[in-house]
């Protein structure tokens, strides 16, 4: 009987010796804790930027058209190219208005000797007059033939100035403005029709290059954003605030300018409000009608969290980042995410400056669970002399 149990002993001593193993091999199988890095949120003063679509269009935009009608005589420009304030563009046939001119002109001579001559009669009148050799009325009417004959010089001049007008002026049409003139919508040859109707003949049109506009809308309670926190003594997009833009071709907003005006009444049909915003353009590579996407300043500076976007993860409609606590374990806490700022994604809400976010090996980790967290920037820990050996 007492070998039995000495048996029975040893049997059991054998299996939790067995048992004792296989845990220790479990032990040393389990995997290390995964490596992540961890930093912490980077601390800047930002501002929140809105983006908007909108088009260029000119600052100054001329349709030339004559005073005068008339046969076109010559083209002076070649379509497209860039002209400057008082450069000749078209002539209108100058012959009619040179015999016009000259006819005024001898109308005026003939009004100035019909002048002298009156004048001449009125001084002896006045002779005359004090011998009693003529009447009151009589030397009256001599004083109103005086007066109309300088009434029709005066008149006769008026009419030789606007003679000399159309002749030196309007006959010959220049540019009334710098920018960059379209193609000829008339040839030689062709009768034109002058004066300020309506039917009036459009000979080319101009538009300025250089500044050049940008208009945009954008709707109330952005507007309403604005006024709040700019003030109520200043508007919110004034003329001294900066914007950036960026055309469809480009990824950044390279371009910058500045807001120029911001419309007095929001449309009723849209409910938006017009802005527009100056940039310059010395290469005429903004056109009027191109497409941009322009940012505005949507807030006043504030201190700001970022960290790096591959940090945060999605949970349907909510984002989040894992953060490392004393323990070393990772935790899940959820964030309000703003824009991008110089590739670091602004964390509105849910995260403290003092904050371990892991910013690689996101994938790796599991909320709840133990990481090996190295600071960011810092060497990697050395390894063990049997790893590396294994190694």
């Amino acid at each position: 009987m007492t070998g039995f149990r000495l048996a029975r002993l040893a049997v059991l001593l054998g299996g939790c010796a067995l048992a004792g193993c296989n845990q220790s091999q479990q032990q040393a199988a389990a995997p290390p804790p995964p490596a992540v890095t961890v930093a912490l949120p980077a601390q800047r003063t930002i501002v929140d930027q809105d983006e908007y679509v909108g088009r260029f269009v000119a600052v100054d935009s001329v349709e030339v058209r004559s005073r005068l009608s008339g046969y076109l005589s010559a083209i002076h420009f070649t379509d497209g190219q860039l002209v400057k304030k008082g450069d000749l563009l078209f002539t209108i046939d100058r012959r009619p208005y040179e015999i016009a001119l000259e006819q005024m002109r001898a109308n005026l001579a003939q009004a100035r000797a019909t002048l002298a001559f009156t004048q001449a009669d009125l001084e002896r009148g006045k002779a005359l007059l004090q011998n009693k050799t003529i009447t009151e009325q009589a030397y009256d009417q001599r004083v109103q033939a005086a007066s109309v004959a300088a009434a029709s010089v005066a008149s006769q001049d008026a009419m030789v100035h606007s003679a000399e007008l159309d002749l030196n002026d309007y006959s010959e049409l220049r540019s009334p403005i710098d920018g960059r003139i379209g193609d000829r919508r008339v040839s030689v040859g062709n009768l034109v029709t002058g004066g300020t109707g309506g039917n009036t003949t459009l000979l080319a049109t101009i538009v300025s290059v250089d500044p050049i506009r940008f208009e945009f809308t954008f709707d109330e309670a952005s507007y309403l954003r604005y006024q709040r926190f700019a003030g109520r003594d200043k508007p919110g997009l004034d003329a001294n605030v900066p914007v950036t833009l960026k055309l469809i071709d480009e990824n950044d907003f390279a371009h910058t300018g500045r807001m120029d005006f911001v419309d007095n009444a929001i449309s009723q049909s849209s409910g938006t409000i017009r802005g527009r915003a100056v940039f310059a353009n010395p290469g005429g590579v903004f056109v009027p009608g191109m497409f941009g996407r322009i940012r505005v300043p949507g807030s006043p500076p504030y201190a700001a969290l970022l960290v790096p976007d591959v940090a945060i993860g999605s949970e349907q409609a909510r984002k989040y980042v894992l953060v490392v606590d004393a323990s070393g374990v990772a935790r899940q806490k959820y964030v309000t995410v703003g824009q991008l700022d110089s590739g670091l994604r602004v964390i509105k809400d849910g995260l403290f400056p003092t904050d371990r976010v892991i910013v690689d090996g996101l994938m790796r980790a599991h909320s709840g669970s133990k990481v090996n967290a190295q600071e960011q920037g810092a060497a990697p820990p050395a390894k063990p002399r049997n790893e590396a050996s294994a190694g």
